[in-house]
């Protein structure tokens, strides 16, 4: 047996050196940064700012660069005017590849590409539609009176005395149950489910290791992760919502391809409009947060939203009064040019989502007509727009709220450049081709109708000794960013 001992030591030191030394880079392909721990590669770095990180490496290795992270290569495309080249890019490089592993494993349904589910995937994509076009009236008329509900119950009672609260909490709370009204619908009996700030609070838990579990890491390494995630889960079993009146149309439909296919467990189900209750507030909380946070810390802005949202209210007849609900349509809601540029400037300034492009064989990948770069099968191709979004080329002052960057002569500004040349592609919190969020009409007019809800009705203020509040980097690559702090402040109802 002795002479297995020098064969064993060899194969460990030719294992430990195959580790450590990893990945090279070929000819063609993009400049390589690894990091010194195998696996995990620059993923602690990333994590803790992801933005300044890139720009970090922009400046050594220029606008192409491939990084590992978690075990993955990822070659990040940092200059804005190449990614029309990457977004139209489709034969080789696939989104759903991606989505259909990890959605999966975090929400805990079965991958439903494959042939377990005939074409339920492709019948699954276009339940979306019901989220756009025609069917947002119904919803945006849903909504309204959701939001109306919910502030009329827990905000407009009483004197008009000052109260104090956390904004963050304040807008979660409201935006989470009219939401939830919306999408799932009201109880049998009463007009609001109970029980509704425990699963909010479950949700928060669970939405904390949100980027863990999209990381891949096991659930079952996440302490009680799991359990919180089976009780999610739970709520929307069928024979629960069986007993909602007045669902929407896109979770009618999502339930009946459900129950068309006899292999999707009652579970599985349920874990599926799980993953809907997460697509439809996970970035829609923080989204509202930051849009009310910035309006309400600049006085100028405040007062012009507010005016253009009375204005559009009396330009149809209507005079108002906080003593009387207001219902605000679509349309009006599209002729709000001020708010909707305050909402857009403040995603510019608190998304950090990632476009990801999973590479389907090696190939040479076109950026434009002078230049290609190798990547290989399985690679990532990633856009970062957040370092779009903090162009100071692109972007006047970047850090900076402007509540009208947006506007130009009275109509939404859309001429922004590069090295003297238009980007197509400016303000991309939600995606982009393929990828692009589904939801993201229905998830604008739900923040236009809060923050006019919020600037109708109450004066508000923050309150002093508190600065700017950070953003949480948790959940860089994710999405909106969470503020890293709760903002205290002070509202009343108006006299009006």
């Amino acid at each position: 047996m002795s002479f297995l001992l020098p064969l064993l030591i060899s194969l460990l030191l030719g294992l430990l050196f195959w580790i450590l030394r990893g990945r090279t880079r070929k000819p063609g392909e993009p400049p390589l940064v690894k990091g010194w721990i195998p696996f995990i590669g620059k993923a602690l770095d990333f994590g803790k700012d992801a933005h300044k990180f890139l720009e970090e490496h922009r400046r050594k290795h220029g606008d192409v660069f491939t990084v590992q992270i978690a075990g993955k290569f990822m070659t990040f495309i940092m200059d804005p005017l190449l990614y029309p080249s990457i977004i139209k890019q489709g034969r080789q490089l696939d989104f759903h590849e991606f989505t259909d592993k990890v959605a999966p494993l975090t929400f805990g349904y079965p991958p439903v590409l494959g042939t377990t589910f005939p074409g339920l995937w492709e019948q699954i994509k276009r339940s979306f539609q019901l989220l756009q076009g025609d069917h947002l009236a119904p919803l945006t008329e849903s909504m309204m009176g959701n939001l109306m509900l919910v502030f009329r119950q827990d905000h407009l009672n009483g004197a008009g005395d000052w109260r104090r609260g956390s904004l963050y909490e304040f807008c979660c709370s409201v935006m989470f149950e009219a939401t939830f009204l919306t999408i799932y619908g009201r109880p049998v009996t009463g007009i609001r489910h109970g029980g509704m700030d425990r699963l909010r609070d479950d949700f928060h838990k669970f939405d904390n290791m949100f980027p863990f579990l999209i990381a891949q890491i096991p659930i079952w390494l996440l302490g009680r992760t799991l359990a919180i995630r089976q009780k999610l889960i739970s709520y929307f079993l069928p024979q629960h919502m069986s007993q909602w009146t007045n669902n929407s149309q896109f979770i009618r439909r999502r339930a009946e391809l459900f129950e068309q296919q006899d292999k999707l467990k009652d579970v599985d189900k349920a874990a599926h409009h799980f993953a809907i209750l997460w697509a439809s507030v996970g970035n829609t909380l923080p989204a509202t947060f930051w849009a009310a946070y910035f309006l309400v810390s600049q006085v100028e802005a405040l007062k012009v939203v507010r005016q253009e949202i009375v204005d559009v209210l009396r330009d149809s007849g209507v005079d108002f009064s906080t003593s009387s609900d207001v219902m605000l349509s679509k349309e009006q809601l599209d002729k709000l040019i001020f708010l909707e540029s305050a909402i857009s400037e403040s995603l510019r300034l608190s998304s950090a989502s990632m476009n990801i492009r999973v590479a389907q064989e090696d190939f040479s990948l076109r950026l434009d007509s002078n230049r290609s770069v190798g990547v290989r099968k399985g690679d990532v191709i990633a856009l970062y727009p957040q370092s779009l979004h903090l162009d100071p080329e692109v972007y006047e002052d970047p850090q900076t709220f402007r509540f009208d960057r947006f506007v130009q002569d009275g109509r939404e500004k859309t001429d922004f450049s590069k090295d003297g040349q238009k980007l197509r592609y400016y303000l991309m919190p939600f995606g982009s081709g393929s990828s692009m969020c589904p939801g993201r009409y229905f998830a604008i007019n739900e923040i236009k109708q809060f923050v006019c809800l919020l600037l109708l009705y109450f004066d508000l203020q923050l309150e002093d000794g508190q600065n700017r509040p950070g953003l949480d980097p948790s959940r860089a690559g994710l999405g909106i960013l969470l503020p890293s702090s709760d903002v205290r402040f002070r509202y009343r109802l108006r006299s009006v």
